[in-house]
């Protein structure tokens, strides 16, 4: 780990989470009951990203890009702006107000939705690429 490396992953951090910020101001008028926010446009989003930058950029891919920028965009763009803790505060939310109808909703969305556009990502960077079935090049990568 570099210093240049934490710079990169500093600044797509900064970059996610601001990013996080006003989606979350312009979808608030939509997540009173429920955190569509949160589930649509943070959390699907940036699955389909991780799962399309992540397989489109390998070494070996279409479009390669050095380990920094893919740890730019994977660890600190999509980890700044995904965040499960944000989930789990907004499910123990629903929890305490006894809507677990709705947390549960909540919960099987965000795992389904999240699940399924990550595969979609990394279907349609996987057909840019030849077929690549990899994702992450390295574990730091995974834990993004």
């Amino acid at each position: 780990m570099s210093f240049t490396t934490c710079l990169f992953v500093m600044l797509g951090g900064a970059l996610g989470t601001l990013g996080r910020y006003l989606v979350t101001l312009a979808t608030a008028p939509y997540s009173r009951a429920m955190p569509w926010g949160t589930i649509l446009a943070i959390n699907t989003v940036g699955s389909f990203i991780i799962g399309f930058f992540g397989t489109l950029t390998l070494a070996h891919g279409r479009f390669p890009v050095s380990e920094n920028m893919r740890l730019f965009v994977m660890v600190g763009i999509c980890g700044g702006y995904t965040t499960f803790s944000s989930f789990s505060l907004q499910t123990l939310d629903l929890l305490r107000a006894d809507a677990w109808g709705r947390a549960l909703l909540n919960i099987a969305l965000s795992a389904l939705l999240c699940l399924g556009a990550v595969s979609l990502g990394h279907l349609a960077a996987s057909k840019l690429n030849a077929g690549a079935f990899q994702i992450a090049q390295n574990e730091t990568e995974e834990d993004a």
